[in-house]
């Protein structure tokens, strides 16, 4: 595919931009990308940056941080790489991991915003081994139950709780042998 910009080298980065269900690709070379600053072109002629997009997000947390002055003049700056949030505001990526730690407080509404509410990864596991790895970790929060029970001598109920272990070891043996 050919740069839609230059029409001369072929295009290696491609922007989609979806607008109000309207589907618009630009396909750029590097030379022409760069030329242009990371600007996607719109049909108004306006250009919109990356940076641009993480600034109008961070914006809204800025006056709220602002609002909490004392405590953001304490966890203002990353103490290992010294970047300021404001800076991170700006450039839209921070200097250091511990940037993360830093400024984890005016992140955490960015991030629940973003992720519709969530601020926790719970990850996620190949289904042809997800059934054990799940079966495992019950037997694991199970054992764990069972060893608290028996300290506070509760001696039916750890009964009950060895009986599940019982079960699932068996069932976790069964999916073994079947894979094999």
């Amino acid at each position: 595919m050919i740069c839609q910009e230059c029409n001369e080298r072929p295009a290696s980065l491609h922007f989609t931009k979806v607008v109000n269900g309207e589907k618009t690709v630009v396909h750029l070379c590097e030379r022409c990308a760069q030329e242009k600053g990371q600007m996607f072109l719109f049909e108004s002629g306006s250009g919109f940056s990356i940076n641009d997009l993480l600034a109008g997000l961070l914006n809204p947390s800025m006056q709220n941080a602002a609002a909490h002055s004392a405590l953001s003049s304490q966890m203002n700056q990353c103490n290992t790489c010294g970047m300021t949030y404001q800076q991170f505001a700006k450039i839209g990526r921070f200097g250091c991991s511990d940037c993360y730690h830093t400024f984890k407080e005016q992140l955490s509404p960015i991030l629940k915003r973003l992720h519709g509410g969530n601020t926790v990864h719970g990850g996620k596991v190949p289904a042809r081994i997800g059934g054990s790895l799940h079966i495992k970790k019950q037997i694991q929060q199970l054992k764990g139950k069972l060893s608290s029970l028996i300290e506070y001598e509760e001696f039916e109920k750890a009964a009950e709780v060895r009986d599940q272990i019982r079960s699932l070891e068996k069932k976790l043996t069964e999916g073994e042998e079947k894979m094999e």
